[in-house]
């Protein structure tokens, strides 16, 4: 079996991709590594990373980069947003859906605007986690906006 490019998928590759669609998650090329070498002990980090690279560029899966040290990795190739935690770095997918006439009406004014041939977008949305916010982590407040906590006092208050 090929990719879609000259590719093999050799028996690395497979198990690689195969620990990525079990995950909950955009998981780390660590995590990847820590799950694949329970099933290669033998296999190196370099390989996996050498591997997750091929992945992508053959559109098995996505490489997604944040504004964190560590690359995620997301098995779902169909164009879709995400959210990611800016104190942990966790990444999820975005429960919202892409309406194709809204995007395609956007990637079109866009490229009327500033004359470039738009063939895409990527959106993110940023923000705190569950996790975070149960561990006491708030927003950041820039030019007097209150953060999360401060709406919902606000809200409780009006109650």
């Amino acid at each position: 079996m090929t990719t879609g490019t000259s590719h093999r998928m050799t028996r690395q590759r497979e198990v690689i991709l195969e620990e990525i669609r079990k995950m909950d998650c955009h998981p780390t090329a660590d995590s990847i590594y820590e799950a694949v070498r329970k099933r290669l002990p033998r296999i190196s980090m370099g390989t996996v990373y050498r591997n997750l690279d091929i992945l992508a560029s053959c559109g098995m899966i996505r490489k997604l980069e944040p504004d964190f040290p560590q690359m995620h990795f997301d098995c779902n190739t169909k164009e879709h947003y995400h959210v990611t935690c800016i104190k942990c770095g966790k990444i999820e997918d975005a429960p919202v859906d892409m309406l194709k006439d809204s995007v395609g009406n956007l990637e079109s004014a866009m490229g009327k605007l500033t004359k470039y041939g738009i063939f895409g977008h990527r959106l993110e949305f940023l923000g705190i986690c569950a996790e975070c916010r149960a561990k006491g982590e708030t927003l950041p407040v820039e030019d007097g906006v209150p953060d999360a906590e401060d709406l919902e006092d606000e809200k409780e208050t009006k109650a």
